[in-house]
């Protein structure tokens, strides 16, 4: 929760504790920044009008550090403009609600966003087991020592040569480890 006022602060903070949330407070843009730093949390709750970084400007960084990309913000604010929702959008925001808000909305959107955030952290562990097998395969064969990495590394370039889109490159860095997963059934044999 980032917000420089104390009272916001302690409301949604008492919300979410007695819904079983975890709860870590910034004050301002630069304390969430480092907040999110030290623990990665599912979601964040982010004022926009705060001192030193606003939140647009916090949901902005958070969103272009691949570390942090995948976390959800949902962005609270007493400004309820259209520009400010699409500036809120464009800065990467996932959900957006105008103070005061109705509790019980920001706890629906709070818990559609948690389970949206496991299932991701699912699919990473997920990425993580596919490039164990690729690399298990690739050890047991000393011949091909770094192919997978380097099939991968030429792959995305090929997909950043054509232009295509950071998801599609990323997709064919996946492929390259991939590609030879058939091969964890074979058995090896050097002659």
């Amino acid at each position: 929760m980032v917000d420089d006022e104390p009272a916001n602060r302690a409301v949604v903070s008492r919300m979410m504790k007695d819904l079983g949330y975890e709860v870590t407070m910034a004050t301002n843009g630069e304390a969430a920044l480092e907040a999110v730093r030290r623990g990665r949390p599912d979601v964040i709750l982010l004022d926009v009008n705060m001192p030193l970084l606003d939140g647009f400007e916090v949901c902005r960084r958070l969103k272009s550090d691949a570390a942090t990309r995948l976390i959800p913000v949902v962005m609270l604010t007493g400004q309820s403009t259209v520009e400010d929702r699409v500036r809120g959008i464009d800065a990467g925001a996932d959900d957006f609600l105008t103070k005061p808000f109705i509790l019980s909305e920001l706890e629906a959107r709070v818990r559609s966003l948690t389970r949206l955030k496991r299932y991701t952290d699912e699919l990473d562990s997920a990425e993580s087991v596919i490039l164990s097998l690729a690399l298990t395969i690739e050890a047991r064969d000393p011949y091909t020592q770094g192919h997978c990495h380097r099939l991968a590394g030429y792959a995305t370039a090929l997909g950043a040569g054509l232009g295509l889109r950071d998801d599609q490159q990323v997709a064919l860095r996946r492929g390259g480890f991939l590609h030879d997963v058939g091969k964890i059934g074979i058995r090896m044999r050097y002659c």
